[in-house]
């Protein structure tokens, strides 16, 4: 899977009638950014099944964070990849379990974030290191960076390289401005992008991670389009789940 596209009706009639999400798909790469080496986010993994699907992040030497949307079956379907800027390359492992936030619903695409238990321990090194997810939600503004093997361009195929791309914060209130025809941003959401668009997350780059100064701020969620002006990329706010993370990783 990807990055959530968000496709909306904007059909606005004379009764005042206010559009709502058609569908749904899931996003894959990162656009207007640059390659970048896993040395830098040795965090990073690649969710795969047959190949690379969504994007994760190393929490622990036994856990793993990504989208809920992400994964919708058995664990023994899927492996990550860790410690290669390659999607292809690097060290694998199997998923032993899979905790999906019980209230992740895939119509408003809330509450999205999943638990993957590694079968087996992932061992570090200058490549392979976990990040600490967020306690605190970053102010607007702040810059953070978001990576993955997602698309180069909306409709685009994945990149063979990780990617990276810098974005500012969003503030909720403009970001519910932004999508308030489309859907609710919640307290379980955060936003980041620019205005002029160019710069976003896409398809392939879903459940990556958006991080700032060593911390996981968020997890690569859904978006109206990649890269368009006025509509923010949209992430689950890790912060606001922080609690649930802890009591069943433990991290």
């Amino acid at each position: 899977m990807l990055r959530i596209v968000l496709l909306a009706a904007f059909i606005v009639g004379c009764l005042g009638s206010v559009p709502k999400p058609v569908s749904l798909f899931p996003d894959s790469q990162i656009i207007g950014g640059s390659e970048v080496d896993i040395g830098q986010h040795p965090h990073q993994l690649s969710l795969q099944t047959s190949g690379h699907i969504c994007g994760g992040s190393i929490i622990s030497s036994n856990w793993a964070i990504t989208a809920a949307h992400c994964v919708g079956s058995a664990p023994s379907r899927y492996t990550v990849r860790v410690g290669s800027s390659h999607k292809d390359l690097g060290t694998r492992y199997r998923i032993k379990n899979i905790i999906r936030h019980p209230q992740y619903n895939s119509r408003t695409i809330d509450y999205d974030v999943a638990l993957l238990e590694i079968d087996g321990t992932i061992k570090f090194d200058t490549n392979v290191r976990p990040i600490e997810p967020a306690n605190t939600e970053p102010l607007p503004n702040k810059m953070v960076n978001v990576t993955g093997w997602g698309a180069l361009r909306e409709g685009g195929s994945t990149s063979a390289q990780l990617m990276k791309v810098s974005v500012p914060i969003v503030s909720k209130s403009e970001c519910g401005d932004a999508y308030k025809y489309m859907n609710e941003i919640t307290d379980r959401m955060l936003c980041a992008g620019y205005t002029s668009g160019g710069k976003d997350a896409c398809q392939g780059d879903s459940g990556g991670p958006l991080t700032g100064d060593g911390i996981l701020y968020g997890l690569v969620s859904w978006g109206y389009g990649c890269a368009k002006p006025n509509y923010p990329g949209v992430y689950t706010n890790v912060a606001n789940l922080r609690s649930w993370i802890k009591a069943h990783s433990g991290v």
